[in-house]
């Protein structure tokens, strides 16, 4: 039954020849006003959750942070097709699958608003966690490697985050992620417990009344005469 094209095409030989040279100009034409990207935008229903809270085992990551975060999300976010997590010693990774379709904006402003009301039943001091959501194009393009024979790590972190860091972000369209890896800077107390069981205290006390020192609190103005000052 299909033998009249090739009938209709031995018949009309300058006819079929025409109509593939028009095909291949327009071939031709389409590909040079077509768009080309080396990592196109690619619409993946995946947002991540990343808790970070150093010194916490992977037992207690899953048990106190990743538990009640994924109870949060699967009750107060729509359009939950799956949940996966990992949980190492000191951070929890959250990957929340959306069905296809999802509003990813309100997806993650559904996200936020769960794990910040989770914050209350979290272990004490927990920070907010990360939100992102995954992209095909956000690739790796570049890592820096910053090390030295006599800066300490403390310093070498503080330089990264705070002077390579910032220099990177007025690159178009280039996101730079904190550094991984060195040591940040941090004040560690040592205590005495003979001296704790003498004065009846528990390093619990010690903690909160280190706590209420480092309490900041505005100072307010003082007015005088037509002029007002800042009290610091």
């Amino acid at each position: 039954m299909k033998m009249w094209i090739v009938r209709l095409a031995l018949r009309r030989p300058y006819t079929i020849a025409v109509f593939c040279l028009l095909i291949a100009f327009g071939g031709l034409f389409s590909l040079r006003g077509m768009l080309v990207d080396i990592f196109p935008t690619i619409d993946i229903p995946v947002v991540g959750v990343i808790w970070n809270y150093p010194g916490l085992s992977a037992q207690d990551i899953e048990r106190r942070v990743t538990t009640y975060s994924e109870r949060g999300i699967t009750t107060n976010v729509n359009g939950v097709s799956k949940i996966e997590s990992t949980s190492v010693p000191g951070t929890g990774v959250i990957k929340v699958h959306f069905q296809p379709g999802t509003n990813i904006g309100t997806a993650i402003a559904q996200i936020g608003a769960s794990v910040q009301t989770g914050l209350r039943i979290m272990p004490p001091g927990i920070q907010p966690p990360m939100v992102v959501q995954s992209n095909a194009s956000s690739v790796p393009v570049a890592q820096i490697t910053v090390k030295s024979d006599s800066v300490p790590e403390e310093r070498l972190y503080d330089y990264g985050l705070n002077q390579i860091r910032l220099k990177l972000f007025t690159i178009p369209g280039l996101t730079s992620p904190a550094p991984y890896g060195g040591k940040s800077r941090q004040i560690n107390v040592e205590v005495k417990p003979e001296m704790l069981v003498a004065k009846g205290l528990s390093p619990y006390d010690i903690v909160n009344a280190l706590q209420v020192q480092n309490i900041i609190l505005p100072g307010g103005s003082a007015r005088i005469g037509t002029f007002e000052y800042n009290m610091s």
